[in-house]
């Protein structure tokens, strides 16, 4: 991942549950990943003008109006590949998702394994 002399890569997560963030950060912190948290759209939008050189980004869009689609307009402007969070299978979100730069749709539950593949193969790329 990083040496000494490289900071780690930060991700940031997007989620309207606090305890969600909690538990990504933690999680993504053993990984040797920094995290930056937002759980509303003036958080993220605070993020995103403050944090410009994020490697990636995991938004859930579950409890967030149609406006979060302008922030992943914003995400995919900036070159931050992300991925949408979606708790099912929701008809036409992974195309509405794509169409906004998500670099893919991942449902929950999460399999953690195949998160931190795809967390590990997007920002390597």
């Amino acid at each position: 991942m990083a040496d000494a002399a490289t900071p780690p890569p930060t991700i940031l997560a997007v989620d309207h549950g606090h305890r969600n963030l909690e538990l990504v950060a933690e999680f993504l912190s053993r990984q040797g990943f920094q995290t930056v948290g937002a759980s509303t759209l003036a958080e993220l939008d605070q993020v995103l003008d403050q944090h410009p050189a994020l490697a990636l980004a995991l938004v859930d869009v579950a409890g967030f109006d149609r406006q979060i689609w302008q922030r992943c307009d914003r995400l995919r402007s900036a070159k931050i590949p992300f991925l949408v969070i979606s708790p099912g299978l929701i008809t036409g979100l992974q195309q509405e998702s794509l169409a906004h730069g998500a670099k893919g749709l991942v449902t929950k539950p999460l399999v953690v394994k195949e998160l931190l593949g795809l967390i590990r193969t997007m920002i390597e790329a």
